[in-house]
């Protein structure tokens, strides 16, 4: 890196919970950053799912760093003991951290590449003393190129949802019916979104708690005054055993376990019908327009009007594509830390500290943090990405004793062997519902307060 390099600030892709402690993390570190974000205000993700409690309190999912930053503004810290939607996170925290940022922060600039001046992936010669380049489109459709010294790309996986396809790959006639299906969690306060939903039968495809999220608002929904006739199918592709709905009373997330007590009230209470071993294959249409889900075995469900697909999410590498990295071919995760959470292998309980050098790539100072570090795994906690960021802003500062000081303890949990994704557990219809987003002691010398997001 030269001189006039090290001039040059830090890129942070994404204004999410991971991308703006990135940013408190490098200014105490005395190295400027610089957020891009695609949506208009910060936290454009997290404002998807704003009618989403958390599984966490308050006291679990606000960054140090960040609240330090935030400490001048007059910013009121909410009741730890409280537990956050996804809107209140937004407004009530993310926001006000972004404009405590102030320019920092920069909105509707959407990152369309990434790579190093005048050198392609293939180059070689001078590459690491190259700036990095990244490209940004606005909203009006305005191009710029931005100079950076480092890039952590903290964008996350929420704008690249799995498909229904039992392959990984959108299931035939998947695309046709896109009218007819979401694939998020419906507001049902939204009275277009209700009545969408409505006296309809619905197919839930998912094992995670967000299908248990589904299924328990449409049983809500069933109950209600303008809800007569609402129902839905519950698809999965494994079997129901002891452990499909979670930890139950016994989960050390409440708010989890009753979640996952919720969804089983409604399979109980005969609001949802659930189909297990169910891989699907098709979508069809029937005479009167409604969508026949077929199974890669040949069974056909009965017709149902709306189908929600909650199966996951995987990273968009598209913009990443002229960088070098090194991601393991199964997860899509960098190389070093694959192998540490790989859901196949490991519970919440067994996810091995992790940090900067687990996270580097073959491209010297390119980081993917927070949840698109962890690619297609679904066993990533939020303060694992805040300490995911302490561990990258003390590399670029060139301190790598305390790059490497990490230290993840996970007690255990009423269940696990599961997966989770914030306080929204995406669990992969693999590996099954949600353990690893139970609370975590995140240790930096001494223990800190445990939580998850």
């Amino acid at each position: 890196m030269t001189a006039s390099t090290e001039t040059l600030p830090v890129v942070v892709i994404g204004a999410g919970p991971i991308g703006l402690a990135a940013a408190a993390r490098l200014i105490e570190r005395d190295i400027e950053p610089l957020v891009l974000e695609a949506g208009p205000a910060a936290a454009s993700a997290v404002r998807d799912w704003s009618h989403v409690r958390l599984f966490s309190t308050w006291s679990e999912v606000v960054d140090p760093a960040a609240e330090k930053l935030l400490a001048p503004t007059g910013w009121v810290r909410p009741d730890g003991a409280a537990y956050p939607s996804g809107g209140d996170w937004a407004e009530r925290y993310l926001q006000p951290l972004a404009d405590a940022l102030g320019e920092r922060v920069r909105y509707d600039a959407t990152v369309t590449g990434v790579s190093r001046a005048g050198r392609d992936r293939i180059v070689d010669a001078d590459r690491e003393a190259q700036p990095f380049v990244i490209h940004t489109t606005a909203a009006d459709g305005t191009e710029a190129r931005i100079f950076a010294r480092a890039v952590i790309d903290a964008s996350g996986t929420w704008s690249t949802p799995s498909p229904a396809g039992a392959a990984g790959l959108h299931a035939l006639g998947e695309r046709a019916a896109s009218d007819r299906i979401s694939y998020r969690v419906p507001d049902l306060k939204d009275p277009a979104v209700r009545a969408r939903y409505a006296g309809k039968r619905t197919a839930v495809i998912g094992s995670g708690a967000s299908a248990f999220t589904a299924l328990a608002y449409l049983a809500d929904l069933a109950e209600a005054q303008d809800g007569a006739g609402t129902h839905a199918t519950w698809i999965l592709r494994r079997g129901i055993s002891g452990s499909t709905f979670g930890g139950g009373a016994a989960d050390q997330l409440p708010a989890r376990g009753a979640l996952g007590l919720a969804a089983k009230a409604a399979v109980d209470g005969g609001y949802a019908d659930a189909v297990t071993g169910f891989r699907t294959d098709s979508f069809e249409r029937d005479t009167d327009g409604r969508l026949v889900l077929v199974g890669e075995d040949g069974r056909r469900l009965d017709p149902v009007d709306e189908v929600i697909v909650l199966t996951g999410f995987r990273p968009d590498l598209s913009f990443v594509n002229e960088l070098r990295l090194g991601l393991d071919e199964r997860l899509q995760a960098p190389t070093e830390l694959a192998p540490l959470i790989d859901p196949n292998q490991h519970s919440c309980g067994t996810v091995y500290p992790h940090g900067a050098v687990e996270l580097s790539h073959p491209e010297k100072d390119l980081y993917l943090a927070g949840m698109k570090s962890y690619g297609r795994a679904p066993t990533f906690l939020a303060m694992t990405g805040y300490e995911q960021v302490r561990s990258i802003a003390a590399a670029l500062a060139g301190d790598q004793e305390a790059a490497e000081r990490v230290e993840l303890t996970l007690p255990e949990t009423g269940v696990c062997g599961g997966a989770g994704l914030f306080d929204q557990p995406e669990a992969t219809e693999e590996t099954g519902g949600g353990c690893c987003a139970a609370p975590a002691t995140l240790t930096i010398g001494a223990p800190v307060s445990s939580g998850s997001c």
